[in-house]
């Protein structure tokens, strides 16, 4: 009975768990800023201001993060556990630094948005 090799499965299931969580994010996020906000509630339309600093920040986050070396000797299991936590890390950094430190980039559309839609 010959054997399979499937070492590289690990490592392509995370793959794609990851460009679907990334998907559903992206999805979740275009539908909420895609949506007719004109009876919205501030609180409704700074919400999703937020979120897309939010994901803004995020995305920005990844990239520096693309810009570090990674070490040769980590093995392909750890590491893409490692990946896995850190997406969810940045994505809650993005998160907390909105809410308590934001960029003014959230403020900045909601006071665009107020301005068009009244």
């Amino acid at each position: 009975m010959s054997s399979i090799d499937i070492s590289g499965l690990s490592s392509t299931y995370s793959d794609i768990l990851a460009a679907q969580a990334e998907q559903i994010q992206s999805d979740k996020l275009k539908n909420s800023v895609s949506g007719d906000y004109t009876n919205a509630t501030d609180e409704e339309l700074m919400d999703a201001c937020k979120q897309f600093e939010a994901y803004f920040l995020e995305q920005m986050f990844k990239e520096m993060g693309k810009t570090v070396m990674k070490s040769e000797s980590s093995d392909a299991p750890t590491s893409n556990l490692v990946d896995f936590f850190k997406d969810n890390a940045l994505q809650e950094l993005a998160t907390q630094s909105t809410e308590t430190n934001s960029l003014g980039l959230a403020q900045m559309l909601y006071e665009q948005m107020k301005r068009n839609y009244e």
